[in-house]
């Protein structure tokens, strides 16, 4: 099952083959040790019987290196799946298990790396019964309580009020021309909350790495497969009458899909095929309420694992060059991710799980920890770091409101502290996660974009980040009230601290022009 931001069983302007090495402190795949051979072809009968891998493999931007890296790719019996030529990331099938180790000797690859740790497999389906589902009853309640010029189901979502969402509708929804793109399980572009505000143009199945744009290949796999749509709602379910509403209800959504059908994992090539695809087709802001699998944490001492992070820091920079802006979630793991030491036991994901202890300046959380990315811790309704909301000085920017159980709203219907959200089939649910942290921060960049058309992600960041309302370090945390001391909040002044980054964002500050 995909390790999204819900369930954590638990998402600069510098030239791209520099841009990692300077920001996370190491220089992506080295050609010093480069050899002119290429490796020997592997032989057809062999290549016909064994269980087939997936790789990256990066190189330098120049078409001379990426002409002769594909050639020694078809000699060392690899397929090439697509080419990201602009950004030196191509995608390749081998039968090969040693076909990274092979592949990294040859001449202008700079990394290169396996993106699964087990072979590929024929699709399938998944379930997940995780989700607090709203009944028909639920609903019918919340609709007779509805106020005046409120959504349906409005009166549960606890969440608009608390970053002033509700008010800044009545101000500025947000421009038709800003679209924010959620690269997760697919949308339900059929929602009757969805359909109003959705961008099929921009919208893209990138499963296996190349870009599907046939129509509804951007849809979920099945209404268990919810992530995505529910992820979708929040930022943009439009006020029209049904259902709930979006923090930016007037701007455009897309769904690039990009969980394997499988197992619903988000492997490397599909997040960097949808990085790229939504730079390529105008999108303003992209949300990114997972982590890459198969690792929880990329290190860099590890090649498989560093050149997922080349890739996919390709990938998000290109994005970024062309005036994209990339919100992700911090994570559900409840991790200091400015301490020294972190214990992962959870990946990889795709195979048999080892436990490490990483040190997470050097192995990263991708993409929330890349350069130039928006991380987003989650509140609940206190404005209190949610219990399993992962933070850190310095890592976190900004928060928002993802849920938590053991806060409870005072004021709605249903008395869940959860988010409610739009879910396949026309239908609405629960879930809490930094999963839902994200949506909110991606919605409220939508409104500063919808304020400010010429902003682009370097001041649409700091704008995000100046009209936060500032929240401080607790004395002491304890949300679940056993007594025990859950995490330390350290403080770096009253405009940054691990908790909450620069503060809780604010939608009705974002519609007005300053």
């Amino acid at each position: 099952m995909a390790h999204l931001r819900s369930r954590r069983r638990a998402a600069l302007t510098v030239p791209l083959g520099l841009a990692l090495a300077a920001s996370v402190g190491f220089m992506p795949g080295a050609a010093t040790a480069a050899s002119n051979e290429s490796p020997a072809p592997v032989s057809a009968k062999a290549a016909q019987d064994a269980p087939v891998f997936a790789y990256v493999v990066n190189t330098r931007t120049d078409r001379k290196t990426v002409a002769y890296v594909k050639k020694a790719i078809a000699r060392a019996g690899g397929s090439v799946v697509v080419a990201h030529e602009k950004i030196g990331v191509i995608v390749v099938h081998a039968t090969d298990a040693d076909f990274g180790k092979r592949i990294r000797e040859v001449r202008g690859v700079q990394s290169a790396g396996a993106t699964h740790t087990a072979p590929l497999r024929a699709a399938g389906t998944t379930e997940d019964g995780r989700a607090q589902r709203l009944t028909k009853a639920e609903a019918a309640s919340l609709k007779r309580q509805a106020a005046t010029g409120a959504e349906p189901l409005e009166a549960d979502q606890w969440d608009l009020r608390a970053i002033g969402a509700d008010k800044a509708a009545k101000i500025n929804p947000g421009s038709k021309k800003v679209t924010v793109a959620v690269i997760d399980t697919g949308i339900d572009d059929t929602h009757p909350d969805l359909a109003p505000n959705f961008s099929a143009s921009q919208s893209a199945s990138c499963v296996g790495g190349k870009a599907d744009t046939s129509a509804g290949a951007w849809r979920p796999a099945s209404k268990d497969s919810y992530h995505g749509t529910h992820v979708a709602g929040e930022i943009a379910a439009a006020r029209n009458g049904v259902g709930v509403a979006g923090v930016a209800p007037g701007v455009k959504v897309s769904g690039i899909k990009v969980a394997d059908p499988v197992d619903e994992l988000f492997y490397p090539e599909n997040v960097v095929c949808a990085f790229v695809f939504a730079a390529d087709h105008g999108v303003e802001i992209t949300n990114n309420s997972y982590y890459v699998d198969p690792w929880l944490y990329n290190c860099q001492d590890d090649p498989d694992q560093k050149a997922i992070l080349d890739a996919v820091n390709r990938a998000q920079l290109y994005a970024q060059k062309k005036g994209t802006v990339h919100v992700a979630s911090a994570g559900n793991s409840n991790h200091d991710l400015d301490s020294d030491a972190i214990v992962d036991s959870s990946s990889p994901d795709d195979s048999t799980p080892v436990t490490r202890t990483i040190d997470p300046h050097t192995c990263l959380d991708v993409p929330t920890q890349l350069p130039g990315v928006v991380t987003t811790s989650a509140t609940g309704v206190r404005n209190l770091k949610s219990i399993y909301s992962s933070y850190g000085k310095g890592v976190v920017d900004i928060t928002a409101p993802g849920g938590d159980k053991f806060q409870i709203p005072a004021d709605t219907p249903s008395k869940n502290g959860r988010i409610l959200s739009t879910m396949p089939g026309g239908e609405y649910g629960w879930l809490q996660g930094t999963s839902m942290a994200a949506p909110h921060a991606s919605g409220v960049l939508a409104l500063l974009k919808s304020t400010h058309p010429k902003a682009g992600p370097a001041e649409l960041q700091r704008l995000l980040k100046k009209q936060a309302d500032r929240l401080e370090c607790p004395t002491a945390y304890d949300p679940d009230g056993d007594g025990d001391v859950d995490a330390v909040c350290q403080s770096g002044g009253r405009n940054n601290n691990g908790f909450y980054g620069s503060g809780l964002v604010d939608a009705l500050d974002a519609v007005k022009k300053k």
